[in-house]
């Protein structure tokens, strides 16, 4: 990645988009939440650009496809509790492993890097999330963005997991899908690394400044240990 500089000791590693394909979730969810609230669903094309930014903004803008923004703060309070109730309701059961996944968190735990799982999804779904895909093990610690003040893009929960490592975040490299997660970790000193098969709120991904695009965790792994060979 940069050579010379320091090696990385941990990885933050993103949920939506980066370990797990959750649009059918959200999918599932915001149109039982819609078909509460008497709107007809949406497709998963209309939904992947919206993913990314939280649940109350993901709530807010699946709703102003439909309605303005008056009418939308009137019954925000009730579809966000909708919603919330039909994802618990689903969580998991249709979102899917990406492909290298797991052989790149077990390269990456190998090499005896620490691994942190941070994420905008609020951390009752993520959870549980987590547990019934396998993944929970790989996890010393694990934020939402209800874990936090404030989310991603903001560099606060990058800040918050390096210190809960009690690592510097220039020891740390982040791994997501999105320009959230780069400029988060940009923000708060961390390396990026991106994986291109993700959301990225529908724009490119080598738009995003990191400091390299990986096809898979397992590549990001690899990457991890080719740096941590030269690195001081």
């Amino acid at each position: 990645m940069r050579a010379g500089a320091a090696a990385i000791r941990a990885a933050i590693i993103d949920l939506d988009g980066t370990m797990l394909d959750t649009v059918p979730d959200f999918e599932a969810a915001l149109n039982g939440m819609r078909a509460d609230l008497g709107l007809a669903p949406i497709t998963q094309a209309v939904i992947k650009p919206l993913v990314g930014k939280g649940s109350e903004k993901l709530v807010r803008d699946a709703l102003l496809l439909d309605w303005d923004a008056a009418r939308v703060d009137e019954v925000f309070d009730q579809a966000l509790a909708g919603y919330q109730r039909h994802y618990l309701a689903i969580n998991g059961d249709r979102s899917t492993l990406f492909e290298g996944v797991i052989e790149g968190l077990q390269a990456m735990r190998e090499q005896g890097l620490r691994l942190v799982c941070v994420t905008n999804k609020p951390i009752a779904f993520t959870l549980p999330l987590l547990d019934q895909k396998g993944l929970a093990p790989y996890f010393e610690r694990v934020f939402g963005g209800d874990s936090f003040a404030r989310k991603k893009p903001d560099p606060m929960p990058m800040l918050g997991a390096c210190a809960a490592l009690d690592l510097p975040p220039s020891h740390v490299v982040a791994i997501g899908d999105s320009s959230n997660d780069a400029e988060s970790a940009r923000a708060a000193g961390c390396y990026v690394l991106t994986v291109p098969y993700g959301y990225n709120h529908g724009r490119p991904i080598q738009e995003i400044n990191s400091d390299g695009i990986v096809s898979s965790l397992l590549e990001a792994a690899e990457q991890i240990s080719a740096h941590n060979h030269t690195a001081k």
